[in-house]
This record gives structure tokens, sequence and C-alpha cells, in this order.
């Protein structure tokens, strides 16, 4: 299907695009996408969306970044032949999708079928959990971080928000498709679970028993799961107390604590598998 010139912002085909939500999207079904759809932002997420198979179903772009965006439109009309391609003028696009400014194209995929937690399991020496964090800034950090210090997995409880939710992925820069995952199931005892699988469980929590994050015993373990929890809160108490290991960052005097996202990449990179 060739490149399309669009100047009517309420064509159906741009339906996706058009303030609908990420969770909405997730619940569109049709041929090609069973397990509905999400929305890709700016050339680096949408490269690594294809490199890791996902099927596009639409590609969007305004015109005046054509120029910049060049290599990826063409890499779509040749590869998926049967996608539509749309440029779109700067009102309309700002119409479509209520941005006033982007970082290039936006890409319509079909979900990829959900993983099953155990399948990530096999092989794997280092997996990140992450407990009921609801920020798509932060979840997009520590897969990016998960991407560049040898995390093999992420897991992530059934509050956490989705990992493919357009603003998690743009701040991983796409590596939410590098990064193996899955949610587990809701009322799981995911500890219980990581140990049954061979892992020493670690908890990132302000607990007094707790090892320095540089404590040779952990890096001598050869299979480690890493739990994080929210913003304030931290994990819940059952997660620490079951957790075969309780973790802290030392801090400076009068600081307790990092942001999850940063303390993800300081123990990530801690506790990366030698």
């Amino acid at each position: 299907m060739p490149l399309t010139l669009l100047n009517d912002a309420h064509a159906a085909i741009l339906r996706p695009y058009a303030g609908t939500k990420d969770a909405e999207l997730c619940t569109f079904r049709g041929k090609g996408h069973s397990y509905g759809l999400f929305i890709a932002e700016s050339k680096n997420v949408i490269e690594r969306a294809l490199a890791s198979g996902c099927v596009p179903q639409s590609l969007l772009v305004e015109q005046r970044w054509m120029e910049h965006e060049r290599a990826l439109v063409e890499r779509v009309l040749q590869e998926f032949p049967e996608v539509p391609v749309v440029a779109v003028g700067h009102e309309e696009f700002q119409q479509i999708t209520g941005y006033e400014t982007t970082r290039g194209a936006l890409a319509c995929f079909a979900r990829p079928a959900p993983a099953h937690p155990s399948s990530l399991l096999q092989g794997a020496h280092r997996v990140a959990v992450l407990e009921d964090i609801t920020n798509y800034t932060n979840i997009g950090a520590i897969f990016r971080s998960a991407a560049a210090l040898g995390i093999d997995a992420v897991l992530l409880t059934p509050s956490c928000h989705d990992p493919l939710f357009r603003r998690a992925s743009r701040v991983s820069m796409g590596t939410v498709f590098q990064v193996p995952w899955a949610h587990l199931e809701k009322g799981q005892d995911v500890v219980a679970f990581l140990q049954d699988e061979g892992f020493k469980t670690v908890a990132l929590a302000l607990r007094d028993n707790a090892l320095p994050v540089d404590d040779p015993r952990l890096k001598q373990e050869p299979r480690l799961a890493l739990f994080l929890g929210t913003e304030g809160d931290g994990l819940k108490d059952a997660t620490i107390d079951a957790s075969d290991y309780s973790v802290i960052i030392p801090m400076r005097k009068g600081v307790d604590s990092l942001n999850v996202a940063a303390a993800s990449a300081v123990a990530f990179w801690e506790l990366r598998a030698r």
C-alpha cells in the first residue's frame, strides 16, 4: 500500500491514534490482533518493536517529519506492503493526537501474545520483579536499566502499569521490546514461585537487618530475583518477610532512599551476574 496523504482527521484508519487511551487499545480486537493494540512513539521505539517481531497495523507521520523518518517509512512500505502509511499536516496531526509537538512518527502495532512467567526463567540468572509500580516513567526507566545492565527478564504484578503503554515504552527508548517480560497472576505467591524456580529472592527495602547491596554473598549467588516496590510505600511487608535477603543501598546521612528507577540501576549493576 503506497504512502497516503490525508487531510481528514476523522478518517477511520486514524481511530487508534485519536485520543484513544492505552487501556482502551488493549481491548481492540480484530483480524491480526487478537490481543489488542498499542501505540509506539518515535523512531527508536518503532524500530525496536519491529526488530522484536511486533507487527504494525499502520504508521502515522506528520508531513514536516517525512524527511527525518524516510528510512523508517521506506522500511515499513517494503516489509509490510499491506500496512497503510499515512502522512498528515501539523494541524491534522495535532487534532488527531492532541499533541502540540511530537518526536516523529507514531505506529499502531498488534500486541504480542502474553508470555508466561515460567517460560522466561529458563536459563535466567538475574530477574527483576516490579511490585505494584504504577508510574509510567519509572517503568520505562527500569526497563532501560534492565536492558543495559544484564537483567534477563522482568516480572510485573497485576497492579503494575503495562510496559507497552506509550509513555513507558518511550521512556524506555524501546527496550521494553528487548527485555522479556510477563505479568504475574493475581494472588500469586511470587516469592515462593521464584524460590521454587531456584532463585534467591532479594527485597530492596529499608530494614535494620538489610545487607548492603555490594555484600559479596549476594554477588556469589548464581540466580537472584530482585524485588522493587512503589515510591513511598515500597515493598509489602509480606514480600520482605518472605524474601531470602533484604538489601539496602547505603546512603549519606539525611537521605534514606533513591527513586525506584535510580535504585534499580544501582542494584542491577552491583548484583549483575559475574
